[in-house]
């Protein structure tokens, strides 16, 4: 089997409501689909995911690849990806190289696991589990909203729940108090600040909301580049801290292992590029004590098949592992994802990625952002 085309496709597909954080208000996920083409007549679908701050700029350092992928047989990935990075250059822009080259790993995945009759997470050393958690996405609003979201997602089964904060805290007290109250003791309530703190504002923060809301972690609350700031919150405050925006690079990911400033790792392969690294970084991390949870920041069904696969087989995955299928109001695939109306996803038992891209919709998505753009994390 050997690559004979590469073609991209930018999309949009919009949210049901705005995502708001203390970063961004974004009304949809703009993604580039990348699609491998064999000479046996398979094809492989990877998507090198969406929001970043340029589409275009990821969909061309991707088209960039054409060279080191055409003729090429899909299981030397790993060749491939040295001769991207490497001859290719893109090892002095990591960052949206990884963005890049993560839809296009994707897709190689997904040509071998289909030529193999296989999925994916076989491929990637077997499942150590049934089902995936996955985290109830709640929308900021007032008390008696969040409360109705959190009886809706209770009666889904839902068991962990997720907030944005950072941006005005006495609103966001009270989001915390109403779900509290409605989803009991025992169902973890996470945060994230997305770097939104200082860390004597952490430090207080954590301390006060962790006695009175009982926080199971809070993601990022301060920007941590330089770990030491996180480590002093870790080490100042009962609640768990979460690692996300900076694990751009493999070598930030290590950075952050070695330093211990985290209790949880909170990434993805397009992070670091490729399923293969994202297995290896979360290994690092199961030996070093730390969990990992699968991030998003929006994505659409080929990139969540692929975190599922990886999250079956980490040692070390969270409950709770991010999604937005849940709040998106279409996608690109035949078939809508398992936990479009609830938490748990089991074994893709399908081979490769275990989707199929609807091309309809895809062309449709593709016009949407012809006509309107991408989806930008801002207001003007």
């Amino acid at each position: 089997m050997k690559i004979s085309s590469l073609e991209t496709f930018v999309v949009n597909v919009p949210y049901t409501h705005d995502e708001v954080s203390s970063r961004i208000r974004r009304s949809g996920v703009t993604s580039v689909i990348v699609k491998l083409v064999a000479d046996n007549g398979l094809f492989g679908w990877g998507e090198s995911c969406g929001n970043i701050a340029n589409a275009i700029s990821v969909e061309e350092a991707v088209r960039y690849a054409a060279p080191f992928l055409v003729g090429r047989d899909p299981w030397e990935r790993e060749q491939a990806a040295h001769d991207y990075y490497k001859r290719g250059t893109w090892d002095r822009r990591m960052h949206t190289a990884n963005f890049a080259f993560a839809g296009i790993d994707m897709a190689l995945w997904d040509l071998c696991g289909k030529e193999a009759q296989q999925p994916v997470y076989r491929l990637l050393g077997g499942a150590r589990r049934e089902h995936v958690d996955y985290f109830y996405y709640l929308e900021r609003g007032t008390p008696e909203e969040v409360e109705r979201q959190c009886r809706d997602a209770v009666r889904r089964g839902y068991s962990v729940f997720y907030l944005k904060t950072g941006i005005d805290r006495r609103q966001e007290e009270a989001m915390l108090e109403a779900a509290r109250a409605v989803i009991g003791p025992e169902r973890k309530l996470r945060i994230d600040c997305n770097e939104a703190w200082t860390v004597n504002e952490a430090i207080r923060t954590l301390n006060d909301w962790d006695r009175r809301f009982q926080i199971d972690f809070c993601e990022a609350p301060v920007p941590h580049d330089l770990p030491e700031s996180m480590l002093e919150i870790r080490n100042r405050v009962p609640c768990a801290i979460a690692a996300n925006e900076a694990l751009g690079r493999e070598v930030d990911v290590l950075r952050i292992i070695r330093s211990r400033c985290a209790d949880v790792l909170c990434f993805g392969p397009y992070w670091v590029g490729t399923l293969r690294r994202f297995m290896t970084m979360s290994h690092l991390a199961h030996l070093e004590g730390l969990a990992v949870c699968k991030h998003t920041h929006g994505e659409l069904g080929v990139a969540a098949a692929a975190g599922q696969h990886l999250m079956l087989c980490v040692p070390n995955a969270v409950a709770g592992n991010q999604q937005t299928e849940s709040m998106m109001a279409g996608d690109i695939l035949t078939e809508p994802l398992a936990i479009r109306d609830g938490p748990l996803w089991g074994r893709i038992e399908r081979p490769g990625l275990g989707v199929e891209v609807d091309e309809t919709k895809l062309m449709s998505a593709r016009e949407a952002f012809r006509r309107d753009g991408q989806f930008v994390p801002y207001r003007v």
